[in-house]
């Protein structure tokens, strides 16, 4: 192969972005991480995630590390129940007996990790000098027809022959290949935290249970998640115009005062579902949902392309994110290593990719228009129901 001395460097040091390191450097290869962020411990990494067979489990079998994952992630975490604002329940395996069973079944194809954890295993897994910290990426300057000088806001550059943007959802070298951007979901999110709530609230976490809560009613939802670190990370969900987060002028900087306001847009929901508010004892978080449209693809171009976010941007309503961009940055990397021509490669993984990933993207936008749909509870319920009889 003529290219294993080729210099690679990864924009964004997110699950994909270090799945695609660690399986070059498997290979010998040395490709180079640039982040923005000061260090791993920067900013809150987000909240759990379930890790598919097909995908994430997948990438991280090609990466050499599932055995750690299974040592370290929450099978039990994938359980959860769907009910409207009555609280009628239309979807529950939280008591499945199958929930003490050795992993390999098909119970267990979505096991849950915090997204720092995951980050924490792929990072123990590189070569210490692999990540540099601290570089916030500003362009990508074309020098030759396959090579690109990168620039930093710190003044550092660096020429090389391939780099690959897994820096998200607003990505600064999309436009390099393509046009689109990325565009206001009609769905907006409020995040609350629940901090150590088998202490604090009882009776909520065995509600809640060891997995998640979805409930859904009015174009609205509440979206709650047992996190790792004993927290119930709780996501309030909107149908909404893109104003809407500013519109309704809640201090989110100040919890005890945006409990109140929060809590009457859910006035008529059960008690125990409205204790997901009342019981918030940690930041709160307004989110804007936004998408790539769907497919997302472009012509190849020599010397750059795009992993995660930056390349299929969705919503988060069938937890494919991570997953895919672990598996991008798997295939990239299993690409590159199979292909003695780097331009090859990269066209080769586009186009696998362009097919799974906009499989999964049209799947994902049915998703959220179901959840905020009329009866949105009885038909996700119906889903997973016909999912669990299959």
């Amino acid at each position: 192969m003529n290219h294993p001395l080729k210099r690679i460097a990864v924009i964004g040091a997110g699950p994909g972005g270090l799945t695609l390191a660690r399986v070059l450097q498997t290979a010998g290869y040395n490709p180079v991480v640039y982040e923005g962020e000061a260090s791993p411990n920067e900013r809150q990494q987000g909240g759990t995630l379930d890790l598919e067979t097909d995908s994430g489990q997948k990438a991280l079998q090609i990466a050499g590390l599932l055995e750690s994952f299974y040592q370290i992630c929450r099978f039990e975490g994938q359980s959860g129940k769907i009910v409207d604002k009555s609280g009628k329940v239309y979807h529950d395996d939280t008591h499945d007996d199958t929930a003490d069973e050795v992993p390999g079944i098909d119970h267990y194809s979505r096991p849950e990790i915090d997204r720092t954890v995951l980050r924490e295993l792929l990072l123990d897994s590189l070569r210490p000098d692999t990540i540099q910290w601290g570089y916030k990426f500003m362009q990508a300057i074309p020098v030759s027809d396959h090579q690109y000088e990168l620039h930093f806001e710190n003044g550092k550059t660096d020429v090389v022959d391939l780099v690959v943007a897994a820096d998200g959802a607003f990505s600064r070298i999309r436009p390099l290949v393509s046009e689109a951007t990325a565009e206001y979901s009609g769905i907006s999110m409020i995040e609350l935290n629940i901090m150590d709530v088998a202490n604090q609230f009882p009776e909520l976490a065995a509600f809640n249970g060891p997995g998640s809560v979805i409930a859904l009613a009015d174009h609205k939802g509440i979206i709650a998640q047992l996190n790792g670190d004993g927290r119930i990370r709780v996501y309030l969900g909107f149908r909404a115009e893109r104003d809407f987060l500013d519109i309704v002028d809640i201090p989110y900087d100040e919890p005890e005062k945006a409990k109140p306001q929060l809590l009457a847009m859910f006035a008529d929901w059960a008690d125990e579902l409205q204790k997901y508010i009342t019981s918030a004892n940690g930041a709160i978080t307004p989110r804007r949902i936004y998408m790539l449209p769907v497919p997302h693809t472009w012509e190849s171009r020599a010397g750059v392309t795009l992993i995660g976010d930056a390349a299929h941007l969705m919503s988060p309503f069938a937890g494919a994110g991570a997953n895919l961009a672990m598996l991008d940055g798997a295939e990239l990397a299993l690409s590159i290593i199979n292909n003695d021509d780097l331009d090859t490669a990269v066209r080769q993984y586009e186009l696998k990719m362009f097919e799974y990933a906009g499989a999964i993207a049209a799947e994902t936008k049915t998703n959220m228009e179901l959840f905020f749909s009329d009866n949105a509870a009885a038909k996700l319920g119906e889903l997973m129901n016909s999912y669990v009889n299959q």
